[in-house]
């Protein structure tokens, strides 16, 4: 690692009571005249144009640059890509303002690449604006605002949605990655403007399971004895009514050997096959407890005025309880202490 070079830090000589002699290129020298005036507190400097300044110490460049913008340097292991865009939201006029910035360090399978974005404004999956097509770069520069109609009382309820597109010869669209941002973790006022950053996410183009998959983290801190579960999404949820009534919520229960300890719920997202959560629930479990205790995770609907219907539920935990990807899930969980680990899972329908 190369060692930033310090700087000296110097006082220069007293002025007081010295000659000045004119040079013949116009400089300035003091004569040390009077011997008494020099200061002899600390070692001589090596600037000879600075004469009777000495070194006080030396000042370290480095705590004086402006802090780096991480975002642009650290990038984790496997990213495809990262997209920085801002938000803005005007009430009177119920207008979301998006502007899309840029995308960095994408991974194309191909040499080149000319990469376009179409924006969502979910649960709409039908309609979408689309950015310019930006030629042969891995690091797009968009600088493009988009604007969307929505009433204040449904804002939060939305959720944007940024795929990623490479344009081939052919002028064939490939899906390079997707940036998913449910709007109801932030606040949007007008004189607010969020910019963020999100990595891409590889698109799940499997086709979703019978009752529809479930994605969540889990995560487990042997210190604290705590088990997190970050609930994220939804897709492929067969709803029994498509309306604005139906509103689509996961109950997380903790059990152990089969009893039910406790559970939580997420916020009720509507009408969406697709909903969007990102709600984080931590239990306390004590590691002795890892053995026999398991998570159970329903997504359930309900209609105004109707009881409630479950779609699918997935249970992780154990050898005791699971088998395939539901152990793989708890077990990695295990080896990783700290660490979010996020999954896809099919739902069931059995009970």
């Amino acid at each position: 690692l190369s060692r930033s070079r310090s700087v000296p830090f110097i006082v220069p000589p007293t002025l007081h009571g010295r000659d000045w002699i004119n040079l013949t290129n116009e400089e300035k020298v003091q004569e040390d005249s009077d011997p008494y005036m020099i200061a002899q507190s600390g070692p001589r400097s090596s600037f000879h144009s600075l004469a009777g300044a000495y070194v006080v110490g030396t000042v370290n460049p480095e705590l004086y640059k402006f802090p780096e913008d991480k975002s642009e340097t650290d990038f984790p292991e496997g990213n495809i890509g990262r997209l920085w865009f801002s938000i803005e939201y005007e009430q009177e006029s119920e207008r979301l303002l998006v502007s899309l910035i840029k995308v960095r360090k994408l991974q194309p399978p191909a040499d080149s690449c000319s990469p376009f974005v179409k924006i969502y404004l979910l649960p709409d999956e039908r309609s979408y604006l689309q950015s310019k097509t930006k030629r042969k770069t891995l690091n797009p520069q968009f600088d493009e605002n988009f604007v969307f109609q929505v009433s204040s009382k449904m804002l939060l309820q939305r959720t944007l949605k940024f795929l990623v597109y490479r344009v081939d010869k052919q002028k064939k669209h490939h899906l390079l990655g997707q940036v998913i941002f449910p709007l109801k973790n932030e606040t949007l006022t007008d004189d607010n403007k969020l910019v963020i950053w999100r990595d891409l996410e590889k698109e799940n183009l499997e086709p979703p399971s019978d009752y529809g998959d479930i994605q969540f983290s889990l995560s487990y801190n042997d210190y604290l004895g705590r088990l997190t579960v970050v609930v994220l999404r939804a897709r492929g949820l067969k709803l029994q009514e498509e309306s604005h009534a139906v509103s689509v919520y996961v109950k997380v229960s903790l059990m152990n050997h089969n009893k039910f300890i406790k559970s939580k719920k997420t916020a009720a997202v509507l009408g969406s096959p697709n909903p969007v959560y990102n709600e984080t629930f931590s239990f306390k479990t004590d590691q002795t407890e890892l053995d026999t205790a398991s998570l159970s995770l329903s997504v359930l609907q309900s209609i105004k005025g109707e009881r409630t219907h479950l779609l699918g539920r997935v249970v992780v935990g154990p050898f005791m309880y699971t088998r395939g990807k539901e152990l793989e899930h708890w077990n990695e969980m295990i080896n990783k202490p700290k660490e979010l680990v996020k999954r896809w899972h099919a739902l069931c329908h059995s009970t």
